[in-house]
């Protein structure tokens, strides 16, 4: 089996990933903060490492996958004043929605879904060790992360503590005893939601949660830690520092993975800007697989810009995979209608080989799904050349087919399924549309060329393309 290498934002290069126990693999992502439908940037998030998870399983991992849910923080808070709800409430609505967007997108449930709510003890405890270490100190019911104490503070963002603190905002919160210092534990205000503890009431800050779930359920040294790449500075780096502080300098996990950001004309997406975007709004114009398809696009590290344009020429790049799919399903229905040369078999069969070997070669370089993608579609025209010459069965063609079936499994498409879902009207648009060519075919005979261009013309008016082959004429529904 041949490795794997990944971009470790540790240290800034490509490495072989070796895991911490041969054969398995322990994964945690950053999951959304739960006050309203997850955008299209956090969907790239979401996808990529979908993605990743689905090709170490094709490559014969057993994964641990976790994906925490952040539903209480400063942001749920006001929300949920904003709506007149409970903020806890409001968190639940939006995790029931986050799955069902998920899904729309094809991405597997983890094998764990933390909640933060739910792990406030296990960051407790963290705490107490940090305190007891000389690392956080509590003031007046807040507890922070005194980040002058941890020599090698700035690691993963490669940032000295000098130069953050020579840019650092002057900080409303007074007590702190650095600028930098983050917040651990957060005084419970009027009306919030709030925990008992050593401290009093109150509740945790943002970085401790991801901490306390990632340790509990995968342990200290687990393999690839991942999320957006603008959660690099100060999220993860701070992850790392209360992390490997309160394991007395362990490794807390051994590659970061991050993906670059999604763009709007050349800008990042964001709400002051107006160009930002849920997957909820986006679902309504595109289907999910689709969405999908234009995410994996182009390599998780460089820059994606998010148009409608770009989505529908992602659209038009899955239906020739699904077409493909579709024309050699139809052909392996045929058979004894011909012979087949071996010259025309071997060739497909050797495309198919081919196809797996440079889709597996894309992915182990760092999980390059656009160049995982230019395999498919050379599969795709090996099969559609092929099926010119000899539209019926043989195992070669069926070897192929599969093929490709199984290279869009891995990155989380199912070409065969997603091929007939035109819409069936429970049946009857199939009848009609079968009906309408029988008839076109007719008037072909009688050479009234008027009324066969007509019934084409029209059917296209209304998304259904004919194409004519030496078989018949063939249809497909244009979404």
């Amino acid at each position: 089996m041949m490795s794997v290498r990944l971009y470790n934002t540790m240290t800034q290069q490509k490495e072989e990933f070796i895991p911490r126990e041969e054969g398995k693999v322990a994964m945690y992502t950053c999951g959304p903060t739960v006050y309203n439908y997850f955008h299209v940037g956090n969907g790239r998030m979401l996808v990529v490492f979908d993605m990743i998870r689905r090709y170490l399983l094709y490559k014969g991992y057993d994964v641990t996958y976790v994906q925490n849910f952040t539903d209480i923080d400063d942001k749920i808070i006001a929300r949920g004043l904003e709506e007149g709800m409970d903020p806890l409430e409001l968190a639940e609505k939006y995790i029931e929605e986050y799955f069902k967007d998920a899904e729309a997108l094809n991405i597997m449930p983890a094998t764990v879904h933390p909640k933060a709510t739910e792990h406030v003890p296990e960051m407790i405890e963290i705490i107490k060790g940090l305190e007891e270490q000389g690392l956080a100190y509590a003031v007046d019911g807040d507890v922070y992360f005194a980040v002058d104490k941890l020599p090698n503070y700035g690691k993963l963002s490669r940032r000295s503590l000098e130069d953050l603190q020579a840019g650092a905002r002057v900080e409303v919160e007074e007590q702190k005893r650095n600028p930098l210092d983050f917040a651990l534990w957060k005084k419970a205000k009027p009306g919030e939601p709030s925990w008992n503890s050593p401290w009093g009431p109150g509740r945790p800050g943002w970085h401790i949660e991801c901490s306390a779930m990632s340790l509990k359920y995968l342990g200290a040294g687990f393999d690839i830690h991942g999320g957006g790449g603008d959660l690099v500075f100060p999220h993860h780096e701070n992850e790392i520092a209360q992390s490997e502080g309160y394991l007395h300098g362990e490794t807390f996990a051994r590659y970061w993975m991050h993906n670059a950001f999604l763009t709007v004309n050349q800008e990042k997406m964001s709400k002051s800007l107006g160009n930002f975007f849920t997957v909820r709004e986006i679902l309504e114009h595109f289907p999910g697989e689709v969405i999908r398809f234009y995410l994996l696009s182009t390599h998780y590290r460089s820059p994606l810009d998010f148009d409608d344009e770009n989505l529908r020429m992602a659209q038009k790049s899955l239906e020739r995979l699904q077409t493909s799919i579709r024309l050699a399903d139809e052909a392996l229905g045929r058979k004894g209608q011909g012979e087949v040369g071996e010259e025309s078999k071997q060739k497909l069969k050797n495309a198919a080989l081919e196809a797996r070997q440079e889709f597996e070669k894309a992915m182990d370089d760092d999980f390059n799904s656009a160049l995982a993608y230019a395999s498919m579609f050379e599969l795709g025209k090996a099969i559609n050349s092929y099926l010119q010459s000899f539209p019926y069965y043989s195992e070669e063609l069926k070897f192929a087919r599969t093929t490709l079936w199984e290279l869009g499994d891995c990155l989380g498409f199912d070409l065969a399924k997603s091929a007939s879902q035109a819409p069936k009207d429970n049946g009857k648009l199939e009848e009609v549309i079968e009906l309408l060519i029988e008839v076109r075919a007719k008037a072909r005979q009688k050479k009234d060329w008027e009324m066969s261009d007509l019934i084409r013309d029209r059917l296209k008016d209304l998304g259904i393309i004919l194409e004519d082959t030496p078989q018949g004429a063939r249809w497909t529904i244009k979404n």
